[in-house]
């Protein structure tokens, strides 16, 4: 599975108390390389879960890969937060967007259905994503 590892899904994959925590470790599971992420998203996750260690051990045991640089896309993410000023995105979703559309073939792996369903890569395709199932 190719992915791009968004914040709430790494919560639930560290956090035995998460409600999507079962779903975050099956998709764990059938990660065969590793999910892509960002800074802005490792320092949330590290923030939610009080835990840098924890963080960095993902990192290292190759659960993600930084494989995105805020100053090489600049622009874009300007526009991007120009084009969504309305919804108030955080600094992660915006990069998750654009490296979605770095690695078209890549999905977001999220818990945040509602905002990435509204978010568009390239302006107006869709973001493959892989979410816990609705209840």
């Amino acid at each position: 599975m190719k992915g791009i590892a968004d914040t709430g899904f790494l919560v639930a994959f560290a956090n035995r108390n998460d409600r999507h925590h079962d779903w975050a470790v099956g998709v764990a599971e059938q990660v065969s390389e590793p999910l892509l992420t960002c800074e802005a998203v490792l320092a949330e996750t590290a923030f939610h879960l009080g835990s840098v260690p924890l963080v960095l051990a993902m990192l290292r045991d190759g659960l993600v890969a930084l494989a995105f640089d805020c100053r090489d896309n600049l622009p874009q993410l300007v526009t991007l937060a120009e084009r969504y000023a309305d919804r108030k995105p955080d600094l992660a979703d915006l990069c998750l967007v654009r490296m979605s559309e770095l690695h078209p073939r890549h999905s977001v792996i999220t818990v945040d259905r509602g905002d990435f369903r509204v978010y568009r890569r390239n302006k107006r395709e869709a973001i493959p994503l892989i979410c816990p199932p609705e209840r």
